[in-house]
């Protein structure tokens, strides 16, 4: 087993890493400036000045799949502009990219739009490419995925009540979406929606996703959701009302009751990209909470000498290193073997990412005291955004069942109903892949 990283995984990690600390965090003042003037929802220019910087210099798209292994359903002539990055090599770079909540969209990397991207790529016809897809990797467009409900448990997708139903040659759509990330930014164009389109059919061939452009009628965005406060502008998390929203047919995605294969082959990318991240996040709380451990004196000596800091301290660089490790893993059996034969790894680290930041993004603000809880130092908005990410894309406990089952399968008994069960993939222990819709999007 090879950790030294090859010499084009550097090559992108380092190209990423030193326009983040060359053009990305000299411009962090400017964008809290611009962010923090007039109307909520807007463009930001700051935002806009680095995105051009960056595809200039063809830093852009890296989430993107390479095109020789892509695995098309619907139409493979549509070509794109981008690195064609292996997951493993996305890793690194967007390790990076953690360390600034924004950097992403400078890439044209950030949630929900990688997502996104990638079921245009995959599942879209050539026409739904030029479309919507083009002008997303572009930069020219946002996009969104309404998925969660607010009336049913959707940590369970086969509860979603949204109705897609056909009328000669349109569907209507109706039914209330929350959650919806990216609908307060007014580039937003065009959103995925899942619903059903047949409640008589087997549990997992209900569901069908639509694409439905911002503008329909019938769209109501119905108020903003705030995150502990946090508003997110420009993106946003809203609740939105479907009334009788009605879209051509040819906005299908891949066919009716292809929903959940659909949301299978987005979520697998979408687990490790925020997991990714989190390791840049953590990694930038790490350090500063060392730099006030050692700024800071208390009870005689420099903070830092307290042996509880020390214990802190490495615990977190134990932690760090341990979890980019199994992030590191997951990525390169996704390459290897495929989503479906890496998602016990994919559960895992979905688990253990953000609860691995949450903890040393505690510590950090108990280092810098009151400073800690404030908006000086960054680090109440990063908690209320990792909070996030333990229900983003499926709660913990959806994950750790997943994990379980599989744990259950692998050590079944040799002989009885329940061995029987398992191996038949029959008994309420049997190993299959957790799903849940929901997405908050803040940083996938």
């Amino acid at each position: 087993m090879d950790f030294e990283p090859t010499e084009r995984q550097v090559y992108w990690r380092d190209r990423v890493r030193g326009f983040i600390e060359s053009h990305v965090r000299p411009a962090v003042p400017t964008y809290k400036q611009q962010d923090a003037e007039g109307e909520r929802w807007k463009v930001l220019p700051i935002v806009e000045e680095l995105k051009a910087k960056a595809k200039a210099q063809g830093i852009w798209n890296l989430f993107m799949p390479p095109q020789n292994s892509s695995h098309h359903h619907v139409d493979d002539t549509f070509e794109f502009e981008g690195p064609g990055l292996t997951n493993l090599e996305y890793a690194l770079c967007a390790e990076e990219m953690g360390r600034i909540g924004f950097a992403s969209e400078v890439f044209n990397c950030s949630a929900p739009d990688t997502g996104n991207m990638e079921v245009f790529h995959r599942y879209g016809t050539r026409e739904q490419k030029e479309q919507w897809l083009k002008p997303i990797m572009n930069g020219e467009i946002r996009s969104a995925f309404l998925m969660t409900e607010p009336f049913t448990a959707s940590s369970d997708a086969t509860n979603i009540e949204t109705r897609i139903e056909r009328d000669g040659d349109e569907y209507v759509i109706n039914g209330r979406k929350w959650w919806s990330s990216g609908l307060g930014d007014p580039r937003c164009k065009i959103a995925i929606v899942m619903g059903k389109t047949d409640f008589g059919a087997q549990r997992h061939a209900q569901q069908s996703m639509v694409l439905m452009p911002i503008d329909t009628p019938g769209v109501n965005i119905l108020r903003h959701l705030p995150v502990f406060g946090y508003d997110d502008a420009p993106h946003g998390h809203m609740e939105v009302e479907l009334k009788d929203v009605r879209v051509p047919v040819t906005n299908m995605l891949l066919g009716e009751g292809r929903g959940f294969e659909i949301a299978q082959g987005r979520l697998g990318p979408g687990r490790i990209h925020h997991c990714m991240r989190t390791i840049g996040v953590a990694e930038e709380a790490l350090e500063k909470m060392c730099r006030r451990l050692q700024e800071r004196e208390a009870f005689g000596k420099p903070v830092y000498k307290h042996s509880v800091w020390e214990e802190r301290v490495a615990r977190a660089r134990i932690d760090i290193d341990m979890t980019r490790l199994l992030c590191l893993k997951a990525a390169d059996m996704m390459d290897k073997v495929g989503n479906k034969a890496a998602k016990q790894e994919i559960a895992m680290i979905k688990v253990q990412a953000p609860n691995m930041a949450l903890r040393i993004i505690d510590d950090a603000i108990q280092a810098h005291g009151g400073g800690g809880v404030s908006e000086d130092y960054g680090l109440a908005a990063a908690y209320a955004h990792q909070r996030t990410l333990r229900l983003a894309d499926g709660p913990d406990e959806v994950h750790a069942r997943s994990i379980a089952h599989m744990e259950f399968a692998k050590h079944a008994p040799v002989a009885g109903p329940t061995a029987n069960a398992l191996r038949d993939g029959k008994g309420p222990m049997r190993a299959e892949a957790s799903f849940s819709s929901g997405d908050m999007g803040v940083a996938r």
